[in-house]
């Protein structure tokens, strides 16, 4: 049943509260903040990932990207991925599927808009042994992306918004004096480690904010399958407000810097959703990396059903890579596509990925493992190439 606008909320947040509970271990230590607090703003508060979760740690030498995971299939993939022992788990969105049910004919109901049904996800994800086990362990830092946010590709206008950051917030147990539960939107950042193993760990919301997008005269064509690029339009991805956030987190002293778009930033060459269908809008992105003067961005991203590498050298800039990894069990088969940026084929069964520094050797390691923990792509990159050339 879809969600009546005049409901309580306070219904559908105490059906939430039970499912996060079900995921809390029954003693875990109260989480500290990672070593560098200070170069962070005081609007971002607590550095703690969930009131239940393990502290974040300190330093960083290896850290978890997935996305896309149907809290109603077989969750027996978070074993795998905690015997990788990471650091922390970067949660890259569609961590449930709130906006969809299988029917008993196997077809699917789409809920657009059900928040009992985004609960009830949750509190199905919450409830899993599996899951339960990865959440006691390894640190968790999630945003959100369509599935999660109650519609596919919805945006700025989805009007159930406000009551999905609200679901969002209680299951991961964010806490009180977190800046998402002052402001609106579920962008944050952290940081990690001394001068010279710092990283950087920026989570931008491409939901509650962007604009609409353009819709595709062909249908399913290849490159076009339900959008198009719309050269003119000054829709926004990020809104002003988070776009004034991100150009100040990026003049903030960091060694490496991982930016998580759940939407593709770099990908061109198909129809669906990506910051390539607001060409000014990821203009701006790669300007605001260069007039920063950013260096050590590696960009992270999800939502595709499939994983891949991207590079690119914005103007005036240092060449910019993006790991995609998708998803943890939805794979649809997938299919090549035009990659005019992209670094090898693209790689559909379930993934995860893995960012690891190798701080001795000042190297990058971008990989994408299968669910059995074969790698399958893999990128080297050396930190002293992610700067700007001196004049």
């Amino acid at each position: 049943m879809t969600l009546n606008p005049t409901r309580p909320l306070a219904a559908l947040i105490a059906l939430m509260w039970l499912g996060g509970c079900a995921t809390a271990p029954p003693e875990a230590p109260a989480p500290k903040p990672p070593a560098e607090t200070s170069t962070s703003a005081p609007a971002e508060a607590s550095q703690a990932t969930t009131t239940g979760a393990p502290a974040l740690p300190e330093r960083l030498t290896r850290v978890m990207l997935a996305s896309c995971n149907d809290q109603d299939k077989p969750q027996d993939f978070w074993g795998q991925l905690q015997s990788e022992q990471p650091d922390l788990f970067i949660y890259g969105g569609d961590n449930v599927y709130g906006d969809i049910r299988k029917k008993p004919d196997g077809t699917i109901e789409f809920l657009d808009g059900d928040m009992e049904r985004l609960a009830e996800t949750y509190q199905t994800l919450g409830a899993s042994p599996e899951f339960q086990e990865f959440r006691a362990n390894i640190p968790i830092l999630p945003i959100w992306d369509d599935h999660d946010y109650g519609k596919n590709d919805a945006g700025a206008d989805f009007p159930f918004k406000k009551e999905a950051e609200a679901l969002f917030l209680d299951f991961w147990e964010v806490p009180a004096d977190d800046a998402r539960r002052q402001r609106e939107g579920l962008y944050r950042a952290w940081m990690f480690g001394e001068a010279g193993e710092r990283v950087q760990i920026i989570l931008l919301d491409t939901r509650t904010f962007r604009g609409p997008l353009k819709e595709t005269p062909r249908r399913n064509a290849p490159g076009m399958e339900r959008y198009v690029p719309d050269p003119e339009s000054s829709a926004t991805v990020l809104g002003e407000a988070q776009w004034a956030w991100l150009e100040a987190e990026l003049k903030k002293p960091a060694d490496v810097r991982l930016l998580v778009s759940t939407i593709q930033v770099i990908a061109d060459g198909h129809g669906w959703e990506r910051w390539g269908l607001l060409p000014r809008e990821r203009q701006r992105l790669y300007d605001t990396i260069v007039r920063s003067r950013a260096a050590g961005v590696v960009i992270l991203s999800g939502d595709r059903h499939q994983g891949a590498l991207y590079r690119i050298t914005p103007e005036g800039g240092y060449p910019l890579y993006e790991l995609t990894s998708s998803s943890l069990n939805l794979s649809f088969g997938g299919g090549e596509e035009a990659g005019p940026h992209r670094i090898g084929d693209m790689f559909a069964p379930e993934n995860y990925g893995l960012i690891e520094f190798d701080w001795a050797a000042r190297e990058i390691r971008l990989r994408l493992l299968d669910l059995k923990g074969a790698p399958v792509m893999e990128q080297k990159i050396s930190m002293k190439d992610l700067n700007f050339k001196t004049p």
